[in-house]
């Protein structure tokens, strides 16, 4: 989604019920900017081959064939873990690659995933990741903590997908006329991403002189760009009256600041980021 060609698309990839829909919405940006998708998939340190010795728990008394037998039983466990991250990114590769035609690549990955990452962050235009990770089904109102730290680390835009991918053509930009706002527009204007795409710009709080000129300037911006927005203030607490207003309007995309660099900005803007996530039924990319 950042304007370098060759870019990549980086989508996480794992065994979770949002896996589906990281891998259409990956291929959705393909799709419409030519960029390739990566195709990523972390095995933790407790799951990497070599990282748990269950032999070192017996000491006293413990026979060779017993130590050579719980060796085995590791060696094998770790086989298992990386053919099936094999398999988890053979499946998401077919996945995209029934979208149309989009170039697709693969990567296994052994250790932390924000080192992951930090590793292709560079090559990145956009990181695709699901609001929750494989236990989703079992902390269905919160947040995986993976993609908390993804957007807290990453320098890219990131996109946290949505349970099911749904055609997008509508898209509302929240708009608070800080930095990162002010990067969420300008990345819009200069992003084939969103050409020919409807796009809105919000504002939450009171229609203050300062609130006008701030949509005003990032109206003209994207106009400049040809993409015909609009603006809208909106009144009440920021999480309630966007996600209404998502709802209401049948936006199929939201985009918005993540997380400040002050604490106490983070504190603000980073409730009201988790809050959005958390609540929206719609992609949610966010700029840092």
């Amino acid at each position: 989604m950042s304007e370098a060609p060759m870019d990549k698309i980086i989508a996480l990839v794992d065994g979770s019920i949002y896996a589906a829909s990281v891998c259409e919405h990956a291929a959705w940006i393909a799709g419409r900017t030519g960029a390739p998708v990566e195709l990523l998939h972390v095995l933790g340190r407790r799951e990497a081959p070599g990282t748990q010795d269950l032999s070192g728990s017996i000491r006293l008394g413990a026979r060779s064939a017993l130590l050579a037998e719980l060796a085995a039983l590791d060696e094998q466990r770790a086989k298992l873990i990386s053919h099936r991250g094999r398999e988890i990114l053979d499946d998401a590769r077919a996945l995209v690659a029934a979208q149309g035609s989009v170039e697709v690549t693969t990567r296994l990955r052994h250790g932390d995933l924000i080192e992951a990452v930090s590793e292709v962050e560079a090559q990145a235009r956009v990181i695709v990741i699901g609001k929750r990770g494989e236990a989703a089904d079992f902390a269905k109102g919160h947040l995986g903590s993976n993609m908390e730290r993804i957007v807290r680390a990453s320098h890219k835009p990131v996109m946290v997908a949505s349970r099911a991918f749904r055609p997008i053509d509508k898209v509302l930009v929240a708009y608070d006329g800080g930095a990162s706002a002010m990067k969420a527009v300008d990345h819009i204007a200069r992003s084939p991403l969103f050409k020919r795409l409807s796009v809105e710009v919000v504002t939450v709080g009171s229609e203050t002189a300062e609130v006008t000129k701030g949509l005003s300037d990032a109206k003209a911006m994207l106009r400049s760009a040809g993409i015909m927005a609009e603006t809208r203030v909106l009144a009440g607490q920021p999480d309630k009256a966007l996600g209404g207003y998502v709802d209401e309007a049948g936006f199929g995309m939201l985009v918005m600041g993540a997380y400040g660099h002050s604490r106490i900005r983070s504190l603000i803007i980073g409730s009201t980021t988790t809050e959005m996530v958390r609540s929206c039924k719609v992609p949610v990319v966010l700029m840092r």
